[in-house]
């Protein structure tokens, strides 16, 4: 019988809690086994904002995915989202000394310490040291050094921080009620395990997950992580345009937002629609509905745009734009982001699921299925590391019998 390990994630949304409970077999194939939502309280663009709210929501929807699958949670891959999070690039150099000048593990090591080296603020804690790529002797594009001859070896790095306190109220929540965490994983690196391919990533690519309360950016660029930023508007803020220039009440607002709402015009959607919607006793102009979805997308769009570090997008990201996120279920969308970017925009939808996974092919669940795409990833790299160190000690002790 194949050893199967089990994966929990737990995506801590502004407008959603979203647990998923997953097997993973030792081809590394990701079976959902149980998911469960609740209602987001106590959070507001990311962050904690009322502890006991927050811990109750999430206490919630772990116990929906434990009752669907039939297991017990005791920890889980979390995502982390919010403005306080920053990111920079940095490299390192380290020197081969032994007499083959063969690169080794402990070297690649020693270079990621070395670029890992920049300083930190006691306010800020380390999330990721991600390595972007490696240089021997001067030569650029190496993806794994080891094996390879040199006297140099060199590393450029994306470390990404975040506020410590920011932090530590999420991770208050989660172990609030006995659940350890295996890791803490930035959103949108998570949610691009679940609708970027490899070929994406290597051509250049934007990932944009747009949440209920942050717009979360990533570039990637030759198969690595080129980029990221939070943008503190989102889902939340379309909802609320809406609420004002409708007078709406917000939960009213938010109905018709998901039900009629598109960011394409009347005159240019091919679907007939009436002039007026109701929803609850309340009637308002489609067409007024469209057009503030519509400005407040576009802005948005535009914000995304001025977050990238250089002006030549077509050169820098050719394989375009993904768009994922709840709000990314907007109609139109992707013809809107088209139309204002000039570059191929498409709708993200995981992939690379089995078993209970109707409700989880949705632009909104990207996070969730991300972060145990992320896990299972580093549930088989230690699984290598175990049985390359059990290699090594069988070797050594065979050695000594000799």
């Amino acid at each position: 019988m194949r050893k199967r390990t089990i994966l929990t994630a737990i995506d801590v949304g502004t407008t959603k809690v979203c647990t998923t409970i997953a097997e993973v077999n030792e081809g590394g194939m990701v079976r959902v086994a149980g998911v469960g939502v609740t209602q987001s309280m106590g959070l507001h663009k990311g962050l904690v904002v009322n502890i006991n709210d927050a811990r109750g929501s999430i206490r919630e929807s772990v116990r929906k995915a434990e009752q669907a699958s039939g297991y017990r949670v005791e920890s889980a891959y979390v995502g982390v989202t919010g403005r306080h999070v920053s990111s920079l690039n940095n490299r390192g150099v380290v020197a081969i000394t032994r007499n083959d000048r063969l690169v080794r593990p402990d070297d690649l090591r020693r270079v990621l310490a070395c670029a890992q080296n920049v300083r930190v603020p006691s306010d800020r804690k380390l999330l990721h040291v991600i390595p972007r790529g490696y240089a021997v002797d001067g030569q650029v594009g190496v993806r794994n050094p080891v094996g390879m001859h040199g006297f140099r070896l060199d590393v450029e790095t994306h470390i990404i921080t975040a506020a410590v306190t920011s932090v530590q109220n999420l991770v208050k929540c989660i172990r609030g009620i006995g659940i350890d965490i295996d890791d803490l994983v930035l959103e949108p690196l998570a949610s691009s395990e679940a609708v970027l391919s490899e070929d994406e990533k290597e051509i250049g690519i934007i990932l944009v997950d747009i949440g209920g309360g942050t717009t979360d950016i990533a570039v990637f660029k030759d198969g690595s992580i080129w980029h990221t930023a939070i943008l503190p508007v989102a889902g939340y803020q379309i909802t609320r345009d809406v609420a004002i220039g409708l007078g709406l009440p917000f939960d009213v607002a938010e109905e018709m937002k998901k039900r009629y709402g598109s960011v394409m015009p009347v005159y240019e959607s091919k679907m007939e629609t009436p002039s007026t919607i109701s929803e609850n006793g309340h009637g308002v102009s489609y067409q007024d509905l469209c057009d503030i979805i519509k400005a407040r997308v576009e802005e948005i769009l535009r914000l995304i745009m001025l977050e990238l570090p250089r002006s030549e997008h077509e050169a820098l990201v050719p394989a375009g734009l993904v768009i994922t996120g709840g709000s990314a279920n907007l109609s139109g969308i992707e013809s809107l982001g088209h139309n204002i970017l000039r570059l191929p925009v498409r709708v993200g939808i995981p992939t690379n699921m089995h078993g209970i996974t109707d409700v989880l092919r949705d632009p909104a669940y990207a996070t969730s299925v991300g972060l145990l795409l992320w896990g299972a990833k580093h549930e088989a790299r230690q699984t290598w590391r175990s049985r390359g160190f059990l290699r090594r000690l069988i070797a050594r002790i065979r050695n000594l019998f000799r």
